[in-house]
């Protein structure tokens, strides 16, 4: 605000100035110079009160409409791979149909992907690396439960095999 008044006071200045040397000089008549003068002045004040209404206009409330068509931020959100893998270990926990039919294949493919093989295709070399206990939990020819709906495998357990994994 402050230096939109100085900025309109040195332009006011500048055209008094302007004025007083029209007037020494007398290139016109006196009216005409006058008149240009307070033409100048009033195309001053119609451009600092431009700006001061339009500063304004950014600072006031907006409409129900214009809050309408103004998108909301998005919140942050996890990534859904992350969220889908929780879903598949929580599930893999409470049922023991999960674990075999999902969780244990996705942690053989990440068992596969830390060894820079398929399971499948090496086992005496896979079974080396993944130690006796994981081994047996993500051998590809691990049989079906018995009882499908029977409890899955612990948290507990399900840590240290994802912890064995890191450590390849």
């Amino acid at each position: 605000m402050i230096s939109e008044r100085r900025r309109v006071a040195t332009l006011v200045v500048f055209t008094t100035l302007g004025l007083i040397v029209a007037l020494g000089v007398q290139p016109v008549s006196v009216e005409r110079i006058l008149a240009a003068y307070l033409l100048t002045l009033a195309g001053i004040a119609l451009a600092a009160l431009t700006r001061i209404l339009a500063s304004d206009s950014t600072h006031r409330h907006a409409s129900r409409f214009e809050h309408a068509l103004r998108r909301s931020p998005e919140r942050p959100s996890r990534p859904a791979e992350l969220v889908r893998i929780e879903r598949e270990i929580t599930l893999g926990i409470s049922s023991a149909g999960h674990f075999h039919n999902r969780l244990a294949p996705l942690l053989r493919d990440a068992a596969g992907a830390r060894l820079g093989f398929a399971l499948e295709e090496r086992p005496d070399a896979a079974r080396a690396r993944l130690g006796g206990g994981t081994w047996e939990l993500l051998r590809p020819d691990r049989p079906a439960p018995e009882d499908r709906s029977g409890p899955g495998l612990p948290l507990a357990r399900v840590r240290s095999v994802v912890d064995s994994l890191e450590r390849l």
